[in-house]
């Protein structure tokens, strides 16, 4: 009797991974569906990947293993050489530092096996920091609900989700379109997702999360995934490359419709990534960035730019006017309602961003703020601007800040203001007031220590990062801001004992390194504390009757 066949494939693309390729194999080992054909696709590596890889199929006979010939660089061919071997009627996609939940093909298949005329079928993707554990969902807005959507021009919105890796697609559809990765370019997902979007005659979204993407913003150097060399200009002309793709592909497929949403999409999410980095790169890869995308943003549709954030408008084309010090400064209030230093304002009462009225009309049209009324809205919403300008390690556990807030809507009165600096790494918080004092109208200057030893944690300690912010009261209203820190100080550490010597901690000031590039503190276990890390469940279940007894419980774990 014939085998039977296997009712998905799943490619597991790999290249000098042996460490992390088990995991997601096993993650597909645990699927309830339990039919499948599990292709190791190995792009030639040169580590002990395949020895891993053999013994993985040793151990299933489900598992294939497919090693291609000569290295292609990647992601594509390997996928593209499992697609001709695959035996399922059903494809699906995984990288070999990811894994797919339990239940994640019993659901996709079934959606495909609903309904005959829909091509594939895609679910929500788990997003998990590698460096601190914390979960978050990708593009959450795309999938509250299940719907079936025929027609990319029904639903333009899902080309922010250019994944290829948390959907199952329809062996049929994939050949009757010779649908392939395209080789030799990267950033391959969003062509390859553009155009299954696009051929499609309907895909079918589920909310359930489907794809575990595991995010290593910290890689080693060499280690860098694509996604993760913003730092290369290079990188950046890659992005630019598979745009004009993806443009060239909607002419002639006769998708021009959906254009000026996928221009969109290019605006407020690749080009995002690159303008967000702005304030840690040099004038001189600011300028080679100006350079290389200056062209492309000249072919996007105007609508496209319209439907952006205003924030992120005033980034773009501040790089656009060659102000790149500017930008920089703009960049670092994206997404958080941070105020500009200054604005200036023309005769006709139009404010601009920064300390020049723009001369070219279209500079002027991004670059006016007048819309976020600076000076009438309600002090609680008030944009303000809190930068430290130094830090310094005082005796024991204290720091001192210089903080320098801005002003540029001249909500504050010409006089000295009570602030308050809040650090909250559990429920309770430690808050330091200090004085504000005018330098000018819009600018205010102050200093305030903090001792880090008086910062209230629970019993059994804290691991994890906390940013402090500041908060002013005005008219009775509380304005809450965040904390820019200079860029570039030196880390500071010291070895605080909490609780009488009882919780052992390393605390760490430093800035944030990424983002607007807030002041953060890090607090990680010592001494017993972090001995009885393993046992800490146990440790906060406990923790209520009061700390005489955690005390007593961290002692005999670690004895």
């Amino acid at each position: 009797m014939a085998p039977t066949a296997p009712d998905v494939t799943v490619t597991v693309i790999v290249y000098n991974d042996a460490e992390r390729l088990p995991r997601a194999v096993e993650s597909l080992r645990r699927q309830t569906l339990r039919n499948i054909e599990i292709i190791i696709s190995d792009d030639h590596s040169t580590d002990n990947t395949p020895e891993v890889a053999r013994a993985l199929a040793a151990q299933d006979e489900r598992i294939v293993y497919n090693r291609l010939p000569q290295n292609s660089g990647g992601c594509s061919r390997p996928r593209n050489s499992a697609i001709e071997i695959a035996k399922a009627p059903y494809l699906m996609f995984l990288d070999s530092d990811d894994e797919l939940p339990e239940n994640a093909l019993e659901l996709l298949l079934a959606e495909l096996r609903a309904d005959d005329t829909v091509d594939f079928a895609m679910g929500g993707v788990e997003r998990v920091r590698t460096d601190t554990g914390s979960v978050s969902a990708w593009h959450p807005h795309l999938f509250t609900k299940r719907q079936t959507v025929r027609g990319i021009e029904n639903h333009p919105g899902v080309l922010f989700e250019h994944l290829s890796t948390n959907k199952m697609y329809r062996r049929e559809f994939i050949d009757r379109h010779s649908l392939r990765f395209p080789e030799g370019i990267h950033y391959e997902d969003q062509l390859f997702s553009a155009q299954a979007y696009c051929l499609a005659r309907a895909f079918t979204i589920v909310p359930d999360p489907c794809y575990r993407w595991y995010i290593s913003p910290y890689e080693a150097v060499g280690a860098l995934s694509i996604s993760n060399q913003r730092h290369r200009i290079e990188n950046v002309r890659d992005r630019i490359n598979v745009a004009r793709l993806i443009d060239d592909f909607l002419v002639e497929s006769g998708h021009e419709a959906i254009k000026a949403d996928k221009d969109f999409k290019f605006l407020k999410h690749d080009l995002r990534m690159y303008t967000g980095d702005l304030p840690y790169r040099s004038h001189e890869w600011i300028k080679q960035f100006a350079d290389e995308v200056g062209p492309y943003l000249e072919t996007l549709a105007p609508e496209a730019f319209h439907r952006l954030p205003r924030d992120q408008r005033v980034v773009i084309q501040l790089v656009r006017d060659g102000r790149y010090e500017e930008a920089q400064l703009a960049s670092r209030g994206m997404g958080r309602e941070v105020a500009p230093r200054e604005v200036t304002e023309d005769g006709a009462g139009h404010v601009y961003w920064g300390s020049q009225v723009p001369a070219d009309p279209a500079s002027a049209r991004e670059l006016e703020i007048s819309d976020l009324d600076l000076r009438t809205r309600p002090f609680k919403n008030a944009l303000l601007r809190h930068e430290i300008t130094r830090i310094v390690p005082e005796a024991g556990s204290r720091i001192t800040l210089d903080v320098r807030t801005y002003d540029p809507g001249n909500q504050l009165p010409m006089a000295p203001v009570v602030a308050t600096v809040h650090l909250a790494p559990a429920a309770k918080r430690l808050s330091a007031s200090f004085r504000l004092d005018p330098v000018r109208p819009g600018l205010f200057e102050g200093t305030v220590t903090i001792d880090l030893s008086a910062v209230p944690l629970p019993p059994h300690g804290f691991a994890g990062v906390r940013h402090p912010v500041l908060a002013i009261t005005q008219h009775r209203q509380h304005n809450t801001g965040l904390l820019l820190a200079p860029l570039e100080f030196p880390t500071l550490s010291k070895r605080i004992a909490y609780h009488r010597g009882m919780a052992e901690h390393t605390v760490t000031v430093e800035p944030e390194g990424h983002g607007a590039g807030r002041i953060q503190v890090r607090w990680e276990r010592a001494g017993l504390l972090a001995r009885a890390e393993p046992h800490l469940p146990t440790l906060a279940r406990v923790a209520g009757p009061g700390l005489r007894k955690v005390s007593g419980l961290v002692r005999g774990l670690t004895k």
